[in-house]
């Protein structure tokens, strides 16, 4: 007589597309157990935007695929079945409101995570799903091309579907260590070559630890290599005492690492000035020259830019910051200006995955039914989330990722 117990699904990872594909399975009425090697589950979750909680964003089903580069399109079914309206639908359904108050950006109006994860986990304990913690699952069963379950360190557990949803190599505290490509590989699928994204970098100049006091807003950044030249990201940006950090460079890490393996280091430019151009900022200089025309350069730069800032320019192009700006020579005039319009910086490394928030690279997306998130190469076998080789910048765009593709996954669609 066989007591042993089986499963609709195993889901092995309890973060934001593990809790979500366990949801979606259970509403199917199937008897689901989700496994976390950690004590709790939605530990990456808890920290994700600050511990704000970026859900998702309102761009238009097209623009955001469009946001993930040339694998995107990868996303198209699940997001006709899940986008950010059905994302916002279903946390209302479960008692948590959202909203967008930047009119892009969407959090929960509480702007706590806690808030996300405590709803999610009343809605599987509602649902039934089996939550075990402290749970690290070390190999799947696979016996004769079939499913049978997974082994953890103390027990085996079975099912005939298995769905793996252990995210990718960032923040390893938060219990990234990538068992999941592991196992994935275990079963014959191809993982991409891995590197740390949305994280700060270092950059050579060392003038940057003296402008740690502020924000610049609306920063542009380019890769200033001709094969690179497209690479770009915009958003504000923070100089700290080795680099710089802040949501441009968070979103323009994830194009610079791979790049930084290449080379050694990576030549970037930054408009510092709101996008504004070399014309602009010499008609917006010789303006305020007419207004007060002793001003200091230092005074003078400092409309454009905080004076920890102004400084460091000033000093970069050789003119003594205290002269008058009309005292100086021509040539460091065009310096300058050449200068606000892109200051040139030089990236040359990362702390790696102890820093990354998210993983570029992961399971190969040609061996995954985009309509199904089933495995083309193991029956029965599931994916969801960042293990998967697609990441997007800062924004909502990985955790409306995770959400859609766990909701896909969850739905347990064999593939045609």
């Amino acid at each position: 007589m066989n007591l042993k117990k089986e499963y609709d699904l195993i889901v092995v990872g309890g973060g934001a597309s593990g809790m979500m594909a366990a949801i979606t399975a259970a509403r199917e009425k199937k008897n689901i157990l989700l496994l976390e090697k950690l004590s709790q589950i939605g530990a990456k979750l808890k920290a994700s935007g600050g511990g704000r909680c970026n859900l998702t964003n309102t761009l238009s089903n097209e623009e955001f695929m469009a946001k993930f580069g040339r694998n995107g399109r990868f996303m198209q079914d699940a997001l006709k079945e899940f986008d950010h309206k059905d994302l916002m639908h279903f946390f209302k359904e479960i008692g948590v409101e959202t909203h967008a108050p930047d009119g892009f950006r969407v959090f929960p109006t509480s702007h706590s995570s806690q808030t996300i994860i405590k709803a999610l986990i009343n809605e599987m304990q509602r649902l039934g799903v089996e939550i075990l913690t402290s749970q690290k699952v070390e190999k799947i069963v696979y016996v004769q091309n079939q499913i049978e379950g997974v082994k953890t360190e103390k027990e085996t557990f079975y099912a005939k579907n298995v769905l793996i949803a252990t995210g990718g190599l960032g923040y390893p505290t938060l219990g990234a260590e990538g068992d999941g490509h592991e196992m994935a590989k275990e079963l014959g699928h191809k993982v991409t070559e891995l590197y740390p994204a949305m994280m700060p970098l270092f950059v050579k100049e060392g003038w940057v630890a003296n402008c740690r006091a502020d924000t610049i807003a609306k920063v542009e950044l380019r890769v200033a290599l001709k094969k690179h030249s497209k690479l770009r990201a915009h958003g504000d940006l923070i100089f700290t005492k080795g680099g710089i950090r802040g949501p441009v460079v968070l979103d323009a890490a994830r194009e610079l690492t791979p790049l930084l393996d290449k080379y050694g280091e990576v030549p970037i430019l930054v408009n510092l000035t709101k996008g504004m151009n070399e014309e602009q900022i010499s008609n917006h200089l010789k303006e305020v020259l007419s207004k007060t025309p002793h001003i200091t350069t230092l005074e003078l730069l400092n409309t454009l830019l905080p004076l920890p800032l102004s400084q460091e320019l000033s000093l970069l192009t050789q003119t003594e910051p205290q002269m008058k700006y009309g005292k100086i020579t021509g040539l460091q005039k065009a310096k300058l200006t050449a200068l606000l319009a892109w200051t040139p910086l030089t990236v040359t490394g990362h702390e790696g995955f102890k820093m990354a928030m998210i993983t570029n690279g992961g399971i190969d997306l040609k061996e995954i039914d985009p309509k199904t998130m089933q495995s083309k190469v193991t029956k029965g076998l599931y994916f969801c989330g960042e293990i998967m080789n697609l990441d997007g910048p800062c924004g909502g765009y990985n955790l409306q990722w995770s959400f859609a593709s766990g909701h896909m996954a969850g739905l347990l669609r064999k593939s045609t």
